[in-house]
């Protein structure tokens, strides 16, 4: 069986990711400064292609699989397939027997709640200059225009301007 290690470096905490690593038995650990955009990182994509049937990615943190449940449970799943498995230093989490079910079933529970940047929002479109101005009329000041039709402050005065001009 291999470890392998793996530590994105993002902080401060990343150099005592990577003595935890070496500490917890790694044979090899990667490290890679996380890049904006990607799914996964490039090492990443790399040790998920390199193990074989039981193999360890061993991560300091949960966190370092990816940025939210839905990519963590991607990596566990990758692993899975190939007979493999994750484990996790700090808190001692194994995604192999029953600490790796609940770690599904708890990845999976907060995967399934929206949050708000990932609930789409509903987009009204831009708010009619009639409409700024029949509430600026009623003598709605321009913050609660703004935040009764859903725009900007900036909107509401941009509009604003215009119909002075």
């Amino acid at each position: 069986m291999l470890r392998i290690g793996y530590v994105r470096l993002r902080d401060a905490r990343s150099a005592d990711d990577t003595a935890a690593l070496k500490a917890a038995g790694c044979h090899v650990v990667r490290a890679e400064e996380p890049s904006v955009g990607d799914a996964e990182d490039a090492v990443l994509r790399s040790i998920l292609d390199f193990v074989a049937a039981g193999d360890q990615l061993v991560v300091a943190r949960l966190e370092n699989l990816g940025e939210c449940p839905q990519a963590v449970l991607s990596v566990i799943d990758r692993l899975e397939h190939k007979n493999a498995s994750v484990c996790v230093v700090e808190p001692a989490i194994c995604s192999s027997g029953e600490g790796g079910r609940a770690l599904r079933a708890a990845l999976q529970a907060v995967a399934g709640v929206p949050t708000p940047w990932t609930t789409p929002r509903k987009r009204r479109g831009a708010p009619s200059a009639g409409e700024i101005l029949a509430l600026q009329e009623a003598g709605v000041g321009p913050v609660e225009i703004a935040r009764r039709l859903g725009v900007s402050r900036m909107t509401v005065w941009r509009k604003l301007r215009t119909l002075d001009a």
